[in-house]
């Protein structure tokens, strides 16, 4: 259990410096923008409490705020995302098969199952990211595309991470 507090700890920490120093910076004519600090939410332990959860998530997403000088639309998009997480899990992981600290990534869990939970919470967070910037339908398809590429832009980059942090299957 330390062991897990440890790598959320340092987590939470790269994933700031990588996204505030590394990510903030590369864009896509401002239609893609990564956002890869999600992946410290995506990859919290399954039994974590979600009160706990919904802290993190605000924590993290108050810190992104901060360095991009955005008024906790970030937090409120995190914030979304663990509840999406808890509903997603709940909905389709079976969590009695799986030990309390385990985290749902590629070697714990399938690969179908990884890329389906990254690739629908990911499009779930940046569409309450994109609508809270925007806050407007004036210009909705833009606004979409935006989405769109941004989420396959942030799921490549996570999956290239996790495949990158790969361990042989633990299951």
């Amino acid at each position: 259990m330390a062991k897990v507090i440890l790598y959320n700890i340092a987590r939470f920490a790269v994933l700031i410096l990588i996204q505030t120093f590394l990510f903030k910076n590369i864009g896509y004519y401002n239609l893609a923008s990564p956002f890869p600090y999600i992946l410290f939410i995506l990859l919290l332990p399954v039994g974590i409490s979600n009160f706990f959860l919904y802290c993190l998530a605000f924590l993290i997403g108050i810190t992104v705020d901060a360095f991009y000088d955005t008024l906790g639309v970030n937090a409120a998009a995190c914030v979304a995302l663990a509840w999406g997480r808890i509903l997603f899990i709940r909905v389709s992981l079976q969590t009695d098969h799986y030990e309390k600290y385990v985290t749902p990534n590629w070697g714990t869990v399938p690969f179908r199952w990884y890329f389906l939970y990254t690739f629908v919470l990911t499009l779930f967070h940046h569409t309450i990211l994109f609508s809270l910037e925007t806050f407007t339908f004036h210009q909705f398809h833009y606004t979409f595309i935006r989405i769109l590429l941004s989420c396959i832009f942030t799921v490549t980059i996570i999956l290239l991470f996790s495949l990158l942090f790969y361990q042989k299957k633990q299951r």
